[in-house]
């Protein structure tokens, strides 16, 4: 009988984007799940993100399908337009009551909750998983000035990760990007290509160390 801890991650997309940013390098979305298969039973990962769903082609749309096919339980909606005082269009897509949604379900089934996310109005949702009975963990960065994590979202937390020390671990490889230029005809590894999408966009692999793929057939059907 396995004495690992089950555990899920919730991926606060926007929030890790915008902190990798500050911090200049990229994720590769493989990398991390293996990390976090290896350190607990991981029995859920979820990535949440809103999107613009009327434009012709959405730059993240790839990202989104490739986490799909690759072991990530995606959940995105629709972002809100609307124009302020000052007659600027502003942009509104919030998943936080999504994200908070999916853990309180899963609370039962988990013993261990990895949040990605630095927003402190995930302390409440923090909170509730830890009544309980759920141990979390909290990943962001203070190497950024101002932090990315809110104070009261890293002291409430059961544990804080710097993003920074997971680098070596789940950090897109600079050298192998080079290595490796995105181009119309290189071909991903068989390994790297399994279940990957349909859609084709080399410059995925230089933007989040994902690759693209076979072609649909190779997929196979539900």
């Amino acid at each position: 009988m396995s004495t690992q801890q089950r555990s899920a991650l919730f991926i606060d997309g926007a929030n890790l984007y915008a902190t990798t940013k500050a911090l200049g390098f990229d994720i590769d979305y493989k990398r991390l799940l293996k990390e976090f298969q290896g350190r607990d039973n991981l029995i859920r990962a979820f990535y949440y993100t809103a999107m613009i769903e009327d434009q012709e082609y959405s730059s993240i749309r790839p990202l989104i399908d490739w986490l799909d096919y690759n072991g990530y339980r995606v959940v995105t909606k629709p972002v809100k337009e609307f124009t302020d005082s000052a007659g600027r269009r502003k942009i509104k897509g919030n998943m936080d009551i999504e994200l908070a949604i999916d853990a309180l379900e899963l609370a039962a089934y988990i013993d261990h909750m990895v949040l990605f996310s630095g927003d402190g109005d995930f302390r409440s949702l923090v909170e509730a998983m830890q009544r309980r009975g759920v141990r979390v963990t909290v990943i962001s960065t203070i190497q950024t000035q101002p932090a990315m994590i809110a104070d009261d979202l890293r002291r409430q937390a059961d544990e804080f990760l710097d993003l920074v020390h997971l680098l070596p671990k789940i950090g897109r490889d600079p050298g192998e990007r080079n290595a490796r230029p995105a181009g119309e005809n290189g071909r991903p590894s068989r390994d790297f290509a399994e279940r990957s999408p349909p859609r084709s966009n080399p410059g995925l692999e230089s933007r989040y160390g994902i690759r693209q793929g076979p072609a649909p057939d190779e997929f196979g059907g539900d």
